[in-house]
């Protein structure tokens, strides 16, 4: 009788291993069923994609406080500011809202065009993206920097970068942003998106400043000292030599830092912006529908992150064979 392959024992054991992940993701799936069917609530699912795509149209809305006034063909709405000799017209629409002569706040509905329009989740959902790549490369160039400040020898740069990664890092996100709006968006004339980018850059930058460092400081010294005898001088050594390496261990870190930028960018709701979160928030005090609209929310967020994830897990397998 011939001996079994140890291949197919170990292939088997992993079908096995396999299996019970399944069996503990349906198991877990029809936890969160049971748990559902507990609470005394009325599911509406079907109010959801509404919020996502609207198939209503896109909204005219009027751009200043005025009084509204419509041709006789109704085909034009004319907007008369309230103080100002300020006028907006409008042509281009399929139904109209406002009627002649109506007292109308900036924001109203004028009139609607039909077609396909993003809903308050989608619009949410670009905002929240436009903010977190801005401020992503923002904190990739500032943590570059003051990683590279904590390794130099110039004690200036060092104290420097130091402070500023203890002092960040040491104070909560939430406050700093308070901060940057309050304060240095009012002395600066920021507007809230700039002061909210400003505020996830130098908040994120401080730990990938240390998660720059601690990469520097896992190449062998012995790599900047070859490249150093090969002739190069110290900046030519850490930007050909040490930082590729140092990249390479530290994408794993980056790739966390990252994600955590893009759940952090969800407390920018607090400074009038309309991101995710704040339009899930929107959403909810007009359907009354919590479980369901954060529930949705949750999914946009694990969608960005899930996608961000894999694209750096590539990025991983790429600089393991160059």
């Amino acid at each position: 009788m011939l001996p079994a392959e140890p291949g197919g024992a170990a292939s088997a054991a992993r079908r096995a291993w396999y299996a019970l992940y399944v069996l503990i993701v349906v198991g877990f799936g029809a936890a969160i069923y049971w748990a559902a069917q507990r609470v005394d609530y009325s599911w509406h699912w079907e109010r959801m994609p509404q919020y996502i795509v609207s198939f209503d149209g896109e909204e005219v809305l009027a751009p200043f406080d005025g009084f509204a006034s419509v041709d006789e063909a109704g085909h034009r709405i004319r907007v008369q500011a309230l103080r100002t000799a300020e006028t907006a017209t409008f042509d281009e629409f399929d139904r109209i809202v406002a009627g002649d002569g109506d007292l109308v706040f900036e924001g109203d509905v004028l009139a609607v065009r039909a077609g396909i329009a993003p809903g308050p989740l989608a619009w949410g959902l670009w905002l929240t993206l436009k903010l977190s790549l801005l401020a992503l490369l923002f904190s990739l160039l500032l943590g570059l920097v003051a990683g590279l400040g904590r390794v130099v020898d110039n004690p200036a740069a060092r104290a420097l970068a130091a402070t500023y990664v203890e002092i960040v890092r040491g104070t909560p996100l939430l406050v700093q942003i308070f901060i940057f709006y309050f304060f240095v968006g009012t002395v600066l004339n920021l507007s809230a998106f700039t002061a909210g980018v400003a505020a996830l850059a130098v908040f994120t930058g401080a730990y990938v400043a240390e998660i720059v460092r601690a990469g520097i400081e896992a190449v062998p010294r012995g790599q900047m000292e070859a490249a150093r005898s090969l002739g190069m001088g110290y900046a030519q050594a850490m930007r050909h030599v040490v930082l590729p390496q140092a990249l390479r261990r530290s994408l794993p870190p980056l790739a966390g830092q990252f994600i955590n930028l893009i759940k952090d960018s969800s407390l920018v709701s607090v400074m009038a912006l309309t991101d995710l979160t704040k339009a899930g928030r929107e959403v909810v005090s007009s359907t009354f529908s919590p479980f369901e609209v954060w529930f949705t929310v949750a999914a946009m967020y694990l969608l960005m992150t899930g996608a961000l994830s894999l694209w750096v897990r590539r990025l991983e397998r790429r600089l393991a064979h160059d």
